[in-house]
């Protein structure tokens, strides 16, 4: 590899420089995204049979209107990025059974998950955004920051996966998942995790994108 090459951003470098980022993770500034997405039409009609059976469940108006406000303060400059740097998949195959799950690199960001005829969600962040001090210390924990975050402190669990800055925020219920994704510092931890990975380079989970999901994320869903 030239050296020319090995030098040139990895990314969402490629994208939004480091002041960018910092402005758009502190809620400073927005990024102008692409004006068009790159749709694939072969890979648009692989789900559409698992999209179709999404839009039959009945917690399907709340995940969508979740989803579309996950992709409008969540990731940047999502139009960009879509399916190379982060992907939703749908109904997809796994053990523990979701409803939709947004990726970036070779880890999870989002999870929902159906909770009867509700939803529950897993937020994947930063350890050190949870904590009273910034440490990476689980004693350290800010239960009062988690708990003020959500409709009641009944629908808030939480775990600590391996991984030395890693955090798992489990909530249930539509109205404390939106509640959660709307306040400041809840939303910039969220934020800050997705950027570490979308750094990291390419998108592992490209073949499973579903694009009729994304057009929820980005807006462009059926009213």
């Amino acid at each position: 590899m030239n050296r020319k090459s090995s030098q040139r951003p990895k990314g969402l470098r490629q994208f939004m420089n480091s002041d960018q980022q910092g402005a758009w993770l502190e809620g400073r500034a927005e990024v102008a995204d692409a004006g068009e997405r790159q749709d694939s039409i072969e890979q648009r009609m692989k789900y559409a049979p698992r999209f179709q059976k999404l839009l039959r469940r009945p917690q399907a108006p709340d995940l969508f209107g979740i989803l579309e406000q996950y992709g409008r303060t969540c990731i940047a400059v999502p139009r960009a990025t879509e399916r190379y740097y982060w992907s939703v998949s749908c109904l997809p195959s796994t053990s523990d059974k979701p409803l939709v799950r947004i990726n970036a690199s070779w880890m999870e960001l989002f999870t929902l998950y159906a909770d009867g005829d509700g939803l529950r969600a897993r937020f994947i962040v930063h350890l050190s955004d949870c904590t009273t001090d910034g440490s990476l210390v689980p004693e350290a924990i800010d239960r009062a920051f988690l708990e003020q975050s959500v409709r009641t402190p009944g629908d808030l669990s939480y775990s600590f996966p391996a991984g030395s800055d890693i955090f798992i925020v489990k909530i249930r219920g539509a109205s404390s998942i939106r509640d959660f994704l709307a306040v400041p510092r809840a939303l910039r931890a969220v934020r800050r995790f997705n950027l570490t990975h979308m750094n990291r380079g390419r998108n592992a989970y490209q073949a499973s994108h579903s694009y009729s999901v994304a057009d929820y994320m980005l807006g462009e869903g059926a009213p």
